[in-house]
């Protein structure tokens, strides 16, 4: 199998990152729920459907932070429906071991929740990040909100955690510093880019760098940035470009540049588990999460 072969491949999942179809069956702290949302279009109408949320509980009783987490985005409709029931087995359990209860949605327009494709954001030369991301956010805030009834789970104490462009998505939501929500989580974020025919040249990176000044204007939240050095999306320079113009506009975020993962470093979430745990739990830490201990 030649280079460019293998990059198709991992290309093809990427974004997406997490099971192709639903598990045989549920792990025994795992249950999925409905959320209900509803989402209003740039037309003035609204959007709306049921949630597909995996859940997985920690031990032991009484209530227990809420971290959620939220996926990416594959390039093609085929690709999107291949999500199925996202789960992030290895992260979900890693974050319910350290005491979180854990939910990880399956936004409108993939998997298995299906529905209208809400996150298309145009060509690559004209791409338009802020609705697509506020959309998504939209989304990601309501699930926030319907856990945040759970009985098992303090509403003070909540993680917002997202992946390509969920980790974009949990940027836009940061922005908005909803009630209880004390820290978020970006992995690799952002949205357009080929990582076979131009790695490493996003769309429209200037615009995205300009997205995200933004949402630093509005943001109040501490947040941790992980992009790695061979993220073929991204390449390794516009990042510290997006985080900078980020900060310089008054956002909080902690920027953690990562070296090679892999044949394509997008991916650093699902594959490389061992490597990112110790950033994550000592920022955790840092904004007064115990992390189990």
């Amino acid at each position: 199998m030649g280079a460019l072969t293998r990059i198709a491949m991992i290309a093809s999942v990427s974004l997406l990152t997490a099971c192709a179809a639903p598990p045989p069956k549920l792990a025994a702290n795992e249950s999925v729920e409905k959320v209900p949302v509803k989402v209003a279009l740039e037309n003035g109408g609204t959007a709306s459907g049921d949630l597909v949320v995996t859940v997985f509980t920690p031990a032991g009783a009484g209530k227990h932070p809420l971290i959620v987490i939220n996926h990416g985005r594959a390039g093609d409709p085929a690709g999107r429906a291949k999500l199925g029931r996202a789960r992030y087995t290895s992260a979900s359990q890693f974050f319910a071991d350290a005491g979180f209860v854990v939910a990880v949605p399956v936004r409108l327009g993939y998997g298995a929740t299906g529905g209208p494709d809400l996150e298309t954001s145009g060509p690559c030369g004209d791409r338009r990040f802020t609705p697509m991301f506020d959309r998504a956010a939209s989304q990601i805030s309501q699930v926030v909100q319907a856990m945040s009834q759970r009985p098992d789970v303090d509403a003070s104490r909540i993680v917002v955690l997202g992946q390509s462009v969920g980790g974009g998505s949990t940027v836009a939501l940061a922005a908005q510093n909803p009630p209880g929500v004390k820290a978020a989580i970006n992995f690799a974020g952002g949205s357009g880019g080929d990582p076979v025919r131009s790695p490493g040249k996003p769309c429209g990176p200037d615009r995205l760098q300009a997205t995200y000044a933004a949402y630093g204007q509005a943001t109040r939240l501490p947040m941790l940035w992980i992009y790695t050095e061979n993220d073929l999306y991204w390449g390794p320079d516009w990042p510290k470009q997006w985080v900078a113009a980020y900060n310089q506009a008054g956002g909080h975020a902690t920027f953690v540049p990562m070296g090679p993962d892999g044949e394509n470093g997008h991916s650093l979430f699902t594959h490389s588990l061992q490597k990112w745990k110790p950033i994550v739990a000592k920022f955790l830490r840092e904004q007064g999460f115990s992390m189990g201990e």
